[in-house]
C-alpha cells in the first residue's frame, strides 16, 4: 500500500539491499578503492549504487561526450566511461598532480585510455579556455564545494540542449537541511537552491549515496 506522497526512509538494511542488486562496482573498482586508500587518498568517491544509476542515465540518453570535474583516483571516471560507446570520450579534470597520475595509471589498467583523458589542471581556470570538439552530453561535478556555482556557470554553455549536469554531495553528508556555519555545507545549500530555481534547468535530487542533483538543460 502506498503511503501518501512520503518517501521511504533509507535504512542500513535497505542500502545493503540496493548495493547487493544494483551496483556498478566490480572487482577492479573495489581493488581501485583499496589501492587509493593505501595511497592516502580520502574516501570520497561515489557509492556503487550511484555508479549504477549514472550508467543507466548515460546509456538511456545515448551520451557520448562527458566532462568530469574532480578525478581523485579515477573511480567515477572509469565507472562513467564504461557506459559510453566505443567512439565516446570522457575528459576528467584533477588539480592535484599525484592524484591525476594515479588516475592515469588506473585508466590504463582498466583498458580505457582510448576513452578517458585525465587533465591535471585547476578546473576553475581550465574551463575558461576549454572548447570541446562536440557539445557535451553530460557533466559530472564532484570537486571543491564552494566552486560548484562557478563550475555550473562555466559548464552550462558547453552542454547541449537536453544534456545533463549532475553534482555529487547534494545531501552534504546528511547536513543539507540543518542550520550550520560549515562553509562546505553552506555552499551546497546555496548551490542546490540555485539549481532548483535555475531558469535553464529542470532539476531533481536523487537520494543515492550522499545525494545527487541532476539538471537537464532546457534551452
Amino acid at each position: 500500500m502506498a503511503v501518501g506522497a512520503q518517501t521511504t526512509a533509507t535504512t542500513p538494511d535497505l542500502i545493503a539491499y540496493i548495493q547487493r542488486y544494483f551496483s556498478a562496482e566490480d572487482e577492479f573498482l573495489a581493488t581501485l578503492r583499496q589501492q587509493a586508500l593505501e595511497a592516502g587518498f580520502p574516501e570520497i568517491w561515489i557509492a556503487p549504487e550511484q555508479g549504477a544509476f549514472l550508467q543507466v542515465v548515460l546509456r538511456a540518453m545515448g551520451a557520448r561526450h562527458v566532462l568530469e570535474i574532480g578525478t581523485l583516483a579515477g573511480y567515477s571516471a572509469i565507472t562513467l566511461a564504461r557506459a559510453l560507446p566505443e567512439e565516446g570520450w570522457l575528459i576528467t579534470v584533477e588539480r592535484d598532480a599525484q592524484r591525476a597520475e594515479f588516475a592515469r595509471r588506473a585508466v590504463e589498467r582498466a583498458g580505457l585510455a582510448h576513452k578517458i583523458r585525465v587533465e591535471c589542471a585547476d578546473a576553475r581556470e581550465w574551463l575558461r579556455t576549454f572548447h570541446p570538439p562536440e557539445p557535451l552530453d553530460f557533466v559530472f561535478i564532484d570537486a571543491d564545494k564552494p566552486s560548484y556555482s562557478l563550475y555550473l556557470d562555466l559548464c552550462l554553455p558547453l552542454l547541449r540542449i537536453g544534456g545533463l549536469i549532475c553534482t555529487d554531495n547534494a545531501l552534504a553528508w546528511g547536513e543539507i537541511a540543518s542550520e550550520t556555519t560549515d562553509p562546505d555545507v553552506q555552499a551546497l545549500q546555496a548551490f542546490n537552491l540555485r539549481m532548483a530555481t535555475h531558469p535553464q534547468l529542470q532539476c531533481c535530487l536523487v537520494p543515492l549515496g550522499d545525494g545527487m542533483v541532476l539538471g537537464v538543460r532546457r534551452w
